[in-house]
């Protein structure tokens, strides 16, 4: 491991049977998918930009292809899926979840905002003092 964010081998093996396997005829991949996987989880866990992943990562280019093509075909959700009914069945709970929390805020506004209202309040004010 060369970074806190990298996979350790035990989680590996989980995610390995879980990444789509090359399909069709094509180049054969070049790149490993752990190093993907490790600089996808170092961005995630950084916060860092793309651009700045450190060299020892595969190009950042080819680290968001794969994020994103695994995002379309669903994979993140497949990959999501597996691990919390991983984790569920360790934890002795049934492994399908039987109830879900929406939570929502809502924040009321105006088709003028408050610069706007207070711009007018405050023209009346200087024409009025003015005025007498």
């Amino acid at each position: 491991m060369r970074y806190p964010s990298d996979l350790p081998d035990t989680e590996w093996q989980i995610l390995m049977a879980l990444l789509p396997k090359q399909s069709g005829p094509g180049r054969p991949r070049t790149r490993d998918l752990r190093d993907i996987l490790n600089a996808i989880f170092y961005v995630l866990r950084s916060g860092c930009a793309w651009r700045m992943l450190p060299r020892d990562f595969p190009p950042f280019q080819t680290v968001y292809y794969y994020l994103r093509k695994w995002r379309r075909d669903g994979t993140w959700e497949k990959i999501h899926e597996a691990l919390r009914d991983r984790l569920r069945a360790q934890e002795g709970r049934e492994v399908s979840p039987s109830a879900a929390i929406l939570d929502s805020q809502t924040v009321k506004t105006t088709e003028k905002g408050a610069p706007a209202a207070t711009t007018q309040a405050r023209k009346f004010k200087v024409a009025s003092a003015t005025f007498w």
